[in-house]
């Protein structure tokens, strides 16, 4: 398992359930890798929620935790900037990152969802871009995930905002590895 891997397993489980067996793998990737790199996951009941759910309710728990849930929206240019001019250069210049290293997102998601961030930094991680992955994680994702992360405290913690707080776990973890973040 490397950091590439989970990456893409945290993208996979952060963006819209398609198919249950494959959060399962992705949840049990993810929970290795970091577990082997020495990080208590705090997504254990995520891993839970799926072994108990059927897809259609795994489905249904996300668009009430992500998309019926402000503060849990997965979009860090909302958490940074609210609905303002600066959410939009915010915006733009994550798009022109992507186009200079050659990444197209899969789907139609906006540019900053989690997920596609995520996605992203993944295949930073397939290219061996580490020092511009860890300067990217540390101006364009970090400050908007740890935003993202304290709005959902004080509402109590789903299994799917324990994702969120792996995420930010994992993107911390890869940015200690040298000291830029």
């Amino acid at each position: 398992m490397s950091i590439q891997q989970s990456y893409d397993g945290l993208a996979r489980l952060l963006d819209y359930p398609e198919a249950k067996e494959r959060l399962q793998q992705s949840y049990d990737s993810v929970d290795a890798f970091l577990t082997q790199s020495g990080i208590e996951s705090p997504a254990a009941p995520f891993g839970e929620l799926v072994r108990t759910s059927t897809l259609a309710e795994l489905q249904e728990d996300y668009v009430a935790h992500f998309d019926f849930n402000p503060a849990a929206a997965p979009y860090l240019g909302h958490h940074l900037y609210g609905d303002n001019q600066k959410k939009g250069a915010y915006m733009i210049k994550v798009k022109q990152e992507y186009g200079r290293h050659a990444f197209e997102p899969e789907g139609n998601e906006l540019p900053d969802h989690l997920a596609v961030l995520l996605s992203f930094l993944a295949h930073l991680s397939r290219r061996g871009e580490d020092v511009f992955r860890r300067e990217f994680i540390e101006e364009m994702v970090l400050p908007g995930l740890n935003k993202l992360v304290a709005a959902c405290e004080p509402r109590g913690l789903s299994p799917w905002l324990t994702l969120v707080e792996a995420a930010g776990l994992l993107c911390s973890a890869d940015c200690r590895e040298v000291s830029t973040c």
